[in-house]
């Protein structure tokens, strides 16, 4: 104890005094006879280390991540945002009758015009979460212990890919959306939007993985790809108007009217369908409702750096041949310059036709999302299998501090990627991307859009027509039961199981496409993705729907276009379905339902029979479900 009523000296104490005095030797003292090699060594030891960085002897912040924008930019009405009441251009029915008269016929002077015609614009951040009459998200993890599905909804920095827009909309100055013009992205181009569902399996490393980073990986592969937009050349096809005004509510109004009204409708069956039949045998009167793949459109050349593409795909190939080997000792992917002349196939951009160049030269969007695919899960299996054995490895603290990189990307650390363990499971992955060759938003009845659809397991995503009502799937499922997939893995896979259930397997697992599951990489389980181009004209279809197969495992794809057409707005059509899913499922799996608003939806329940062809088999297999409960009861 210190004298004189003061503070005990510590243990503490003992080693910061220690500590300064062996510091000030060190930098003092010298004599040889004083250990400075022990007190080097003792000051490293106990001197505060600084965050682990990749360089040795310079600090260095890693730069900050771009956050998602789950929110897109549109122009609104200043006076809708804040109505001035106070103005002298207020409205008509303001003031008294006795005020008002009625512009004589043969007046030369025209009658004034509505304040919305011509007013300041306000640009403002719409989230989708919030705009339930556009976008809705429903998700349940079932009777499982926890989720292992994600999604992800927003606006990417990519270039356009919609074709040129035709010229009633390109050249008419008063042909601006009544419910507000989109903004733009960086590139000056429209917005780009994209949605994602992702299904894991072993665990939601992977799933979560790709809802982090997926978008990052394609933004960066067009950004390397250096693509350039398809609407160059025409204007960006972006409306003429007049700065800062908003115009044409009564136009736009037309056109979306006249797009939804040309539509023509039809009540005849146009779908296949086949009888459920009861555990006996016998009919239970409902249909199985089933609707052909939409076979997709080719695809739109655009200008690109073919020389620099052919390089990085070479990389790419490279690399996975050297990690795994197996299948991927002859993997070509269909939608790479460096094996196939796709470009062919393709339609010639406005952009490409402006340089001038032939579409040899050029690239599609299909490449540069076939190559971020890959490349992401390159990463991914990379990182699992570099974790390996690092507890046994002695050398490790040998090796460079930037030893982690992937690919040599400072922002890519093995550690950060599927979790500080190695991660064997995996996740499939439906993703689509939404282009429009104007500022109109996607979803205004009288607007062309193209939309890219890239789709790797057994999630899915359906499109309605307004015209019959149907569900199109754009996606199949790809399982050892499919032909194509059969063909593509049987040189390479051992067995093909098929499990209690009926359902056929390849080394245990359902699906033949994937993103990490690493133990199966060499059989063929690629993220290699089935892309489908889809050209969406004005009001042709009525809404996108993105499931996973918690949904589809358990109702077919026209219960759930027909579940969405009885909602009033997609948020509550998403949480129908998940809700409809979970109730008649047998086995409880996650679900995850996703609902887009498109041109045709105030026409939804028009084509074909309405949501009226599948309501028996629906009701009967929710009559099941709750029979079966009763017995367990």
């Amino acid at each position: 104890m210190a004298q004189g009523g003061g503070m005990a000296w510590t243990l503490a104490d003992s080693y910061g005094s220690y500590y300064t005095i062996c510091r000030h030797l060190a930098v003092t003292i010298t004599d040889p006879v004083f250990p400075t090699g022990f007190i080097s060594t003792f000051i490293r030891q106990t001197r505060p280390q600084k965050s682990r960085t990749h360089l040795k002897d310079q600090w260095r912040p890693r730069p900050p991540r771009r956050q998602f924008h789950d929110y897109f930019v549109t122009h609104l009405p200043s006076s809708s945002l804040h109505p001035d009441s106070k103005s002298a251009s207020g409205l008509a029915h303001k003031f008294p009758r006795k005020d008002s008269q009625p512009v004589p016929q043969s007046s030369k002077v025209s009658p004034a015009a509505h304040p919305s015609i011509s007013r300041e614009t306000t640009v403002v951040r719409i989230p989708l979460r919030s705009a339930k009459h556009h976008f809705g998200v429903s998700v349940s993890r079932g009777s499982r212990p926890y989720n292992e599905d994600s999604h992800q909804a927003g606006v990417i920095e990519l270039p356009a890919f919609a074709k040129k827009a035709p010229p009633s909309i390109t050249k008419n100055p008063r042909a601006s959306t009544g419910e507000g013009t989109g903004g733009e992205g960086a590139n000056g181009d429209p917005q780009v939007f994209y949605f994602g569902v992702f299904d894991g399996h072993g665990g939601a490393e992977c799933s979560g993985y790709l809802r982090e980073r997926l978008h990052e990986y394609i933004e960066k592969s067009a950004a390397d790809f250096e693509m350039q937009s398809s609407l160059h050349g025409t204007d960006n096809g972006k409306v003429k108007r007049a700065p800062g005004k908003y115009e044409g509510d009564t136009e736009d109004l037309k056109r979306s009217k006249a797009a939804l009204d040309s539509i023509e409708t039809t009540h005849e069956n146009e779908i296949s369908t086949t009888r459920l039949s009861s555990d006996d045998g016998r009919s239970r009167g409902a249909k199985d409702v089933y609707h052909p793949p939409y076979p997709g459109d080719p695809p739109l050349i655009q200008a690109a750096n073919k020389e620099k593409i052919k390089c990085m795909e070479k990389s790419l190939v490279t690399s996975w041949r050297e990690l795994v080997g197996g299948y991927f000792r002859r993997f070509k992917p269909a939608y790479f310059s460096l094996y196939s002349g796709y470009q062919a196939l393709g339609e010639e951009s406005a952009s490409l036709g402006a340089s001038g160049k032939e579409t040899s030269v050029g690239a599609a969007i299909e490449e540069v999302v076939t190559y971020a695919f890959l490349k992401s899960d390159y990463d991914f299996v990379s990182a699992q299998a570099h974790k390996q054995g690092e507890r046994l490895d002695m050398t490790r603290a040998e090796r460079p501090l930037n030893n982690d990189d992937i690919l040599g990307e400072p922002s890519l650390v093995a550690g950060q990627i599927g979790g500080p363990k190695r991660f064997t499971g995996g996740s499939t992955c439906s993703v689509a991307i939404v282009s429009t060759p104007t500022a109109t938003p996607f979803w205004n009845p009288a607007t062309p859009s193209s939309m890219l659809v890239a789709h790797v397991g057994d999630t899915r995503i359906i499109l309605c027509s307004t015209a019959t009502g149907a569900g199109i799937p754009i996606t199949t499922n790809h399982h050892p039961s499919s032909p194509m997939e059969s063909d593509r893995l049987r040189r390479y896979a051992a067995t093909f199981v098929t499990d209690s259930f009926g359902e056929e397997r390849i080394s245990g697992l359902a699906n033949t496409r994937a993103f990490g599951d690493i133990a199966s990489k060499r059989i063929g389980v690629s993220a290699e993705p089935e892309i489908k181009r889809v050209e969406l004209g004005p009001a042709e279809y009525s809404f996108l729907v993105l499931i996973s197969d918690g949904v589809s495992g358990t109702i077919n794809d026209q219960e759930v276009v027909d579940i969405v057409k009885e909602a009033k707005t997609p948020e509550q059509g998403a949480r129908d379905v998940v809700s409809f899913a979970t109730e008649v499922s047998a086995e409880g799996d996650n679900a995850t339902c996703i609902v887009i608003r498109l041109g045709g939806w105030e026409r939804r329940q028009e084509g074909g029979v309405g949501s009226m062809g599948t309501k028996e088999s629906r009701q009967w297999k929710r009559d099941s479900a709750n029979e079966s409960r009763g017995r367990r009861q």
